[in-house]
């Protein structure tokens, strides 16, 4: 496949939306999400909303020629290609969330390192590749899209700790856990290379996570 990464801003956004649903369906098919596809019309909902939040970007994957092309309203195929992939992020607000999954990272952090580490920063919410695409370096591409406007360096973003191959891209461009993980969590934060932060610290016995963003 001929494939790229583009950014695209929150009043595009919209138009790749079929594109979007279908890679988040088959992304989050798998292990360890399993989830049903009908999530990934739930997800589209919610997109179109998380896009007006304050510093939202994103960036998609394409493909010009893509094996899946040529069934347009069921591909998400669109004039520039094939959405193959995706990323979103925003500014994580103050005061940090309780909601999903937040709630849990806030507690095991605590406030002091929660309002300096997170809240401000930008926040990666999803990063999804269609299997068919991966191993092309889409996904670090796509990370790197989203994050390069994190001010300072200050990202990040949370993940379950049994998503083995995105916690081996992360470690591999150089991002690092907030906190480590104790045994039996699947929920973890991690921070961007840049991010000015001391050295990981672990979070309190007995802490359990679970996803925030599915």
């Amino acid at each position: 496949m001929t494939t790229w990464v583009q950014p695209v801003g929150r009043d595009e956004v919209a138009a790749y939306a079929e594109g979007i649903r279908r890679v988040y369906a088959e992304a989050f098919a798998g292990p360890p999400w399993h989830e049903d596809p009908a999530m990934a019309d739930g997800y589209v909902e919610r997109l179109a909303g998380d896009a007006r939040r304050p510093g939202f970007v994103a960036a998609l994957a394409l493909s010009r020629d893509d094996p899946a092309r040529g069934e347009a309203g069921a591909s998400g195929e669109t004039e520039g290609g094939t959405v193959v992939g995706f990323a979103t992020a925003w500014t994580t607000p103050g005061p940090f969330p309780t909601d999903r999954g937040y709630g849990r990272i806030g507690a095991a952090l605590g406030p002091e390192r929660t309002a300096a580490w997170l809240v401000g920063a930008l926040e990666v919410d999803e990063l999804a590749l269609a299997p068919r695409a991966r191993g092309a370096g889409l996904a670090a591409a796509l990370l790197e899209s989203v994050t390069a406007p994190a001010v300072d360096g200050r990202c990040w973003l949370l993940t379950s700790a049994r998503a083995e191959p995105a916690v081996r891209l992360y470690h591999r461009l150089g991002w690092r856990p907030a906190l480590a993980v104790p045994d039996g969590s699947d929920l973890v934060a991690y921070l961007g290379p840049l991010h000015p932060r001391p050295a990981p610290q672990a979070g309190p016995s007995g802490t359990r996570r679970t996803p925030a963003g599915t």
